[in-house]
């Protein structure tokens, strides 16, 4: 680096003497961030991008507020012994380095845990050691490297920014200028002599000139930095050649006006901009209201159970919570809202949260927070507020849960945006160079031409409009998308594997039988008070059964997934489950589906379930089948198997007695034989399953137990739709590439008339924003029609 710029941030040091390590720095700021890098190891930063800091502003007493405890409060975003999560909106991130020095935050101070930056949003969130860190000290921390927060108190929130109006800003200097420099230049347009020739004709090219620079130097920027950023990564970004565009436009026209040659082209130059700011406020009004509609209109359709004031249990959504109800969490169930715990023993995994396996217990009369799972049967909590959706989304699609699956058909779309860049620059100067040779007074036009009329915007457009209104869709359809990436997994899948409880069962619909000793009231009321805990499905069937009895508060629950549950109240112990967890030997009196019960070590007897199935089963399996792999993996024993021969199609793989730690080898060794699997389970036992899948999704009957580890929703009423859901998936991809192939339709033609010299600059500019408008059109249309062939 130049020794006359900052080593740091890369400002003018020319003026300043303060140099360290050989390293010229613009202030005693960036000198600090620099050495306070150097002791902590940190370096690396400035290999991944040159001078990629910012000079840190002076903040001292500046966050004194964050003294304030209420204040504090609202910030966070979980606050929990001594753990605290905030969000915080950083406006400086723009580069890799940024990204790479926020997420290693616990390098300069170990109380952090853990910080994961949004790019898109600017934010970064951070999960740290409250005893050891308070927030004021983390923000100080963040604004000492150069990583101000941007903090609102006006509603006491964070992370939320000021609404970028900069486009809209450039749009309208552009267009202001555009609509004098045509006025302008009508003069010329007309070829009027005399007073036009003797007068005004270099005050009017002058007034051009300078209408075009707040054009070029303000409105065009994003374009300029963009490009630049991307060629010193050595990358040939969609930017490149319409800077280069601009650039010459500009350099030509004012050469021209200089020496008197001409009145140059600000008037396509002007209008190039405005016309590609006017596509791209398109583009971003566009895909804001498919993101609102994700956002908003995507609601989980899980559900909870409230406690109404006659003490009896009704199940309703989520998002029908209001504060002061009383809900019943029970085992494994997520905590929609913050609470107090009123009743029962809590034991609560923050992982959904954090992204660390903590458990905390929690006494009568503690605040429980939104997002944590319930491990010790079931509770009862007070309302503090109501549910916020969005919070729930933000849980579900946690940066910590990512895995490292195939590569989004997003990034393949730019390594094309990439390839054909370099095509195109290629073409612009073998056309350059010809004309100059033929004609040289078309050369310029040509060059500027080509380099506009085939920008690949169209192309990089097509993916995220076509994944995004998709997600819209299946989302009024009941079918909730983590996100974009799994759409085209969706579409790759050649094995189906599907749970039998819970998932092709129906379980309000389960007839159940019992077989053995009489039980008594004080085992009967210590049965339901043991299945209230649970979320399994045979247990919600059991329960919602049984006669009403008192509950209690068990002393000790434990369930053992795949096996059964173990609770004691006072002197009595019960276990329900498989007959081996209970301590029979052998059950050989039936083969159908049976949930065992002992008391006190003795056994009593059982209860034994006749499967009802989900309707249109049969159909959706035979559909499946014309170009699927199927398979029934249960951790029930072989009793249906006669029954599924006879409703499934033949060939349907059907193995039964599997543990939950089977189905994730079973999916495991078959995806080293090459089959890529969508898994559709329950969500609690087959979490596992579901992880390992290629896409995993979670059938949900209004409970509200779902995990990270799916990659999709399904509401259990729209099981049915499977097949059509898949299908629209793979409709989506052929989108996307009817939408290349019109892209490239538009190239050919344009660049013929460019490279023969036919089309000028400023047409060229409107051209190219429309063919970008038309993709967006396209994608949208026809996804809307596939959404209309679901209904």
């Amino acid at each position: 680096m130049d020794n006359n710029t900052c080593f740091h941030c890369g400002l003018d040091a020319t003026s300043s003497t303060i140099t360290f390590d050989d390293k010229s720095f613009c202030c005693n700021g960036c000198k600090t961030v620099y050495e306070i890098f150097s002791v902590n190891d940190l370096t690396c930063y400035y290999d991944l991008q040159q001078a990629p800091g910012a000079t840190p502003k002076d903040i001292e007493g500046k966050y004194n507020f964050l003294d304030n405890i209420k204040i504090v409060e609202q910030l966070l975003e979980f606050n929990n012994d001594d753990t605290q999560i905030v969000t915080l909106y950083i406006p400086h991130i723009h580069c890799s380095s940024c990204i790479w020095i926020l997420e290693n935050l616990n390098k300069l101070n170990p109380s952090v845990n853990s910080s994961i930056v949004n790019f898109g949003k600017k934010n970064v969130r951070v999960t740290y050691n409250s005893e050891s860190l308070t927030l004021k000290n983390l923000v100080t921390l963040l604004s000492s490297i150069g990583y101000e927060p941007f903090i609102s108190l006006d509603d006491y929130t964070v992370g939320k920014k000021h609404i970028d109006r900069s486009l809209i800003y450039k749009l309208g200097i552009a267009g202001f200028a555009f609509g004098n420099v045509m006025f302008l230049s009508f003069p010329e347009y007309f070829q009027v002599d005399g007073f036009w020739i003797e007068k005004y004709k270099h005050l009017f090219r002058w007034l051009m000139f300078f209408f075009s620079l707040p054009v070029v130097l303000y409105s065009a920027q994003d374009y300029f930095i963009s490009a630049f950023k991307g060629l010193r990564s050595k990358i040939l970004n969609i930017d490149v050649p319409i800077a280069l565009g601009v650039l010459v436009l500009f350099i030509r026209s004012s050469t021209e006006i200089i020496f008197d040659a001409g009145s140059g082209f600000f008037d396509s130059l002007t209008g190039l901009i405005f016309f590609l700011l006017l596509g791209k406020f398109f583009q971003q009004k566009t895909y804001t209201f498919l993101s609102f509609e994700r956002d908003y209109k995507s609601y989980f359709p899980i559900g909870i159970t409230k406690i109404t004031n006659e003490g009896t249990e009704e199940p309703i959504q989520v998002y029908d919570i209001e504060k002061g109800n009383r809900l019943l969490i029970r085992n494994e169930e997520l905590i929609p809202v913050d609470c107090i715990l009123i009743k029962g023993r809590a034991r609560i995994d923050y992982s959904f949260v954090t992204g660390e396996s903590k458990i905390v217990s929690k006494q009568s009369g503690d605040k429980l927070f939104a997002g944590g799972k319930q491990l010790d049967g079931s509770i009862e909590v007070d309302v503090l507020k109501s549910v916020e959706q969005s919070y729930l989304t933000q849980l579900w699609s946690n940066d910590v849960f990512k895995k490292d699956k195939e590569l989004s058909f997003t990034n393949i779309t730019n390594s094309i945006s990439k390839r054909f860049t370099v095509t195109i620059l290629v073409i612009a100067l073998l056309a350059t160079s010809f004309w100059l040779l033929t004609d040289s007074s078309k050369a310029l036009n040509v060059f500027t031409s080509v380099l506009i009329i085939a920008c690949p915007c169209a192309i990089a457009l097509s993916a995220p409009f076509t994944f995004g209104n998709i997600l819209r869709i299946l989302g009024k359809k009941k079918f909730y998308l983590k996100n974009a990436s799994v759409i085209e997994q969706l579409a790759k899948i050649n094995t189906v594997i599907f749970d039998k409880t819970g998932t092709i069962t129906a379980n309000k619909e389960t007839s159940i039988n019992y077989e053995g000793t009489t039980l008594s009231l004080a085992e009967e009321n210590l049965l339901k008070s043991t299945l209230r805990g649970s979320n399994h499905p045979l247990s919600r069937s059991l329960y919602n059964i049984l006669d009403k009895h008192d509950i209690h508060t068990l002393d000790t629950y434990e369930e053992f997934l795949g096996k059964g549950i173990e609770a004691k109240y006072k002197d009595h112990n019960i276990k329900i489950g498989s007959a081996p967890f209970v301590g029979l030997a052998n059950d050989t009196a039936t083969l159908n589906t049976a949930v065992h019960v002992s008391t006190n070590n003795i056994y009593k007897g059982k209860f034994t379930f006749y499967n009802a199935y989900r309707q249109g089963i049969s159909l959706l399996f035979n559909t499946l089948k014309k170009e699927y792999d199927l398979v029934i993996l249960s951790g029930d024993n072989a009793g249906e198997k006669e029954n599924l021969t006879k409703l499934l199609p033949t060939k349907t793989k059907l193995l039964f007695n599997q543990k939950p730690e089977d189905k994730l080898e079973y999916i495991k060794y078959h995806q080293n034989e090459g089959a890529n699997i969508l898994m559709v389970g329950d969500g609690l036992n087959d979490a596992g399953a579901l992880a390992q899948s290629n896409v995993g999704i979670a059938i949900s009957e209004n409970v509200n137990v779902f995990s990270p580890a799916c990659d999709a929703i399904l509401d259990a009423s729209k099981f049915n739709q499977l097949y059509n859901y898949i299908k629209i998936s793979k409709s989506a991809i052929n989108i996307i590439k009817w939408s290349f192939l019109l892209s490239f339709i538009y190239n050919i033609i344009g660049l013929y008339f460019a490279v023969t010299g036919q089309l000028a600059p400023v047409v060229a500019a409107i051209l190219m924003p429309l063919s970008s408008i038309s993709i967006v059109a396209f994608t949208t249309v026809t996804t809307n029609i596939l959404g209309r062939k679901l209904e």
